[in-house]
């Protein structure tokens, strides 16, 4: 009941809203200067960074794993933050802190990052996030890359979080919905689709729910292949090789450390792969509906910034999501998965100049 709760809660906010690793150690350290610039949605809304600000800020971010999304949303997220004159270097000092998607070493960070003096904190993906939330009381903390707040108990309401934390979700049901009735449309040979999946990752969980009622509105069905950590990833994707017509996997962080082994089976063995971020179709999976997470990151920064320089409590800044989806296609996975990719698969894309990989 919850997770539709969720769906329903998310799609209203969908309505109602109109805008929108670093270091591998595990202990406290300054990461160096944010090396992206801002993206072209990012920069729209910050033409020119703001003066630096005479105070002096001190922030703290948490990452379970390095990967692209993540590693893109902390970017947009340090970018947002000079875009308002809270620049690293300058005014502001930020310790990184990357798990290496151990769960033990994450748990020590959000014990680590309690212990010590900051102005915000910034949990990427929700094992971190909810390390922080658990230790983390008298801080603000933000969150990115958590598709679902709810039911990871970051937040009981979407539009009032209430306490010390909000921050941004990274999914939005209907992309899943959309990627899901791409494939019934596109596809008519798939019958079964499989997913490598870690069953222990919240987000996953409820991700692949949503993807599974939706197949089941165009009989096709939803295969799993359960992984705990990235070792098995490949073993788990080879096992659906005759058992699928095509590979799908979530915003599962264990799963898109490995993506580039669920690639090469997809690859040499024919199957359609689609993903849920943009960042695993850059890297050869077919299609997603989806947004770059460096806008992600950048709109977490814009709350950070609400918070430090005009005051706001962030118990009382609602949740954002992402509002700008997109058929994302990849030309040259099409090609390797033996794809053969229609005019009618193209027009489905609104933005082909960004959004078709050649």
């Amino acid at each position: 009941m919850k997770k539709r709760i969720w769906a329903t809660a998310l799609l209203s906010l969908a309505m109602l809203t109109t805008a929108g690793c670093g270091a591998k150690n595990t202990g406290n350290n300054e990461s160096g200067a944010a090396s992206s610039s801002a993206s072209p949605s990012a920069s729209a809304s910050a033409s020119a960074s703001a003066p630096a600000d005479d105070k002096t800020y001190s922030i703290a971010i948490s990452q379970i794993v390095e990967h692209p999304s993540l590693d893109a949303t902390r970017e947009g997220f340090i970018a947002a933050l000079k875009d308002a004159g809270i620049e690293e270097g300058k005014n502001l000092k930020i310790s990184l802190n990357n798990a290496q998607n151990d769960q033990n070493a994450n748990l020590s960070i959000g014990q680590k990052i309690a212990s010590e003096k900051y102005d915000l904190v910034l949990g990427i993906a929700t094992p971190s996030a909810t390390a922080l939330a658990q230790y983390v009381k008298n801080t603000p903390i933000l969150f990115a890359a958590v598709t679902d707040p709810l039911d990871a108990k970051l937040v009981s309401n979407l539009d009032k979080p209430g306490a010390n934390i909000s921050g941004v979700s990274d999914t939005n049901p209907v992309a899943v919905q959309q990627l899901m009735d791409f494939i019934a449309s596109d596809f008519p040979n798939v019958k079964k689709v499989g997913i490598v999946i870690n069953e222990g990752e919240s987000n996953a969980v409820v991700m692949a729910k949503n993807a599974e009622e939706q197949l089941k509105k165009h009989n096709i069905e939803l295969v799993r292949a359960p992984v705990t950590n990235t070792s098995e990833v490949k073993q788990a994707a080879e096992s659906l090789v005759g058992r699928a017509d095509a590979l799908f996997i979530t915003l599962d962080n264990t799963v898109v450390s490995s993506v580039d082994a669920i690639i090469k089976v997809a690859n040499d063995n024919h199957l359609p792969f689609f993903s849920s971020d943009r960042d695993t179709v850059e890297k050869g999976a077919f299609a997603t509906y989806g947004f770059k997470y460096y806008d992600h990151g950048y709109q977490a920064g814009q709350m950070a910034v609400e918070v430090l320089k005009n005051g706001a409590n962030i118990g009382d800044l609602k949740v954002g999501m992402q509002e700008k989806l997109d058929l994302i296609l990849n030309l040259k996975a099409a090609e390797a998965q033996g794809i053969t990719v229609s005019d009618e698969m193209k027009s489905k894309v609104q933005d082909p100049t960004n959004n078709i990989i050649q």
